[in-house]
């Protein structure tokens, strides 16, 4: 590699500007340094990613996010089919549920008594405060669509929320599920029960009403997006099981097809296993973990690319070490100024087509 290889892009002071748009400032951004400059190439991968046709995007989507006020914007890109499907922490779909009812969370402070928090029935998130009063409001709720769910069938995640989604459109109550469930978009939240829907699990069980979450028919339903698009595309707020479920597209199509392939769809294959893999074409991450401890959450997409699940063209993908709550918004509203039409997005129907009707 010659000398001059290394001087291909030069980088780009920014100049400060009145009323310069966000899709702008970012795509400066892009050409300076830093996380300020991966944040910029975030956006000009999930443009590419919207553009590009017979691609699912599918996000993970991990932490307490709603919490902090950012499932309005998951609202906003589902609408918008600027992701497919959404793969979430119990969490995230469940805590939106009590903004959504009208009753809200509250900016407080990390340097506070938390046992005086504990007695008041408050609970913190960070710096976020929350009544204990209204999350058991937001359990009541859907423990009374739980009440609703069959007893002999057994659902998927996917299949539980979308109900759960319909059940709070009736209601007006526009939550993440509720949205998802009107523009067909799947949610997938493999650790379900670690959240508010495991005590509903649990009260419902107390009235006498035992629903099933089948795991097994879960990610079988999971892995066949793998199976009906050309390409997928995927954005990782965060880690854990949201992202490392996602990341299993790539590679859990080859046990489902007996290790026979998917016809239609430009993989690779491990020749001393005949194993075939199909990595994501696009990927985004933003994320505050380091890699250096092993765990999933800080794992770069170069690692990925190791086990077939993440492409290794370059151009492709971005990870931005970053706070969520400062990338997704500045990210989300760059692309809405880039992006001005809403996109049509591959029919996923398919994966309610079997649920008993309420």
């Amino acid at each position: 590699m010659g000398k001059d290889s290394y001087f291909q892009k030069k980088l780009e002071p920014i100049k400060v500007t009145k009323q310069k748009p966000i899709s702008q400032l970012l795509k400066e951004m892009g050409k300076t340094a830093y996380q300020g400059r991966k944040l910029g190439e975030a956006v000009d991968v999930w443009e590419n990613m919207i553009k590009e046709k017979d691609t699912v995007i599918a996000m993970g989507f991990a932490g307490s996010m709603s919490t902090a006020g950012q499932w309005t914007i998951i609202n906003w890109l589902i609408e918008n089919r600027f992701i497919d499907v959404l793969v979430s922490t119990g969490a995230n779909v469940s805590e939106d549920i009590v903004d959504a009812m009208g009753l809200g969370y509250w900016q407080g402070s990390h340097m506070v008594n938390d046992e005086e928090l504990l007695h008041a029935d408050i609970n913190r998130y960070y710096d976020v405060f929350g009544k204990e009063t209204d999350y058991r409001k937001m359990e009541d709720l859907v423990t009374d669509y739980v009440m609703t769910c069959k007893e002999d069938y057994y659902y998927t995640s996917a299949e539980f929320l979308y109900g759960l989604g319909k059940f709070l459109g009736k209601k007006n109550i526009p939550a993440i599920t509720a949205v998802a469930a009107a523009n067909g978009v799947p949610i997938f939240s493999p650790a379900m029960v670690d959240s508010a829907y495991g005590e509903t699990f649990l009260l419902a069980k107390n009235k006498g009403h035992n629903v099933h979450i089948d795991s097994v028919k879960e990610f079988d339903q999971f892995v066949q997006i793998g199976t009906k698009t050309k390409e997928v595309g995927v954005v990782y707020i965060g880690g854990g099981v949201p992202k490392d479920l996602t990341q299993l597209i790539a590679i859990s199509v080859s046990p489902m097809t007996e290790d026979k392939g998917v016809k239609g769809r430009k993989g690779g294959l491990r020749k001393s296993l005949q194993e075939y893999y199909y990595p994501h074409k696009y990927a985004i991450q933003i994320t505050t973990d380091s890699p250096q401890w092993g765990g999933l959450s800080g794992c770069t997409l170069e690692e990925a690319i190791s086990w077939g699940k993440i492409n290794s063209q370059t151009g492709t993908r971005a990870v931005c070490y970053c706070d969520a709550t400062i990338a997704l918004p500045l990210i989300c509203h760059a692309l809405a100024e880039r992006v001005t039409e809403k996109r049509k997005g591959p029919d996923m129907s398919w994966i309610f087509k079997d649920m008993p009707k309420a």
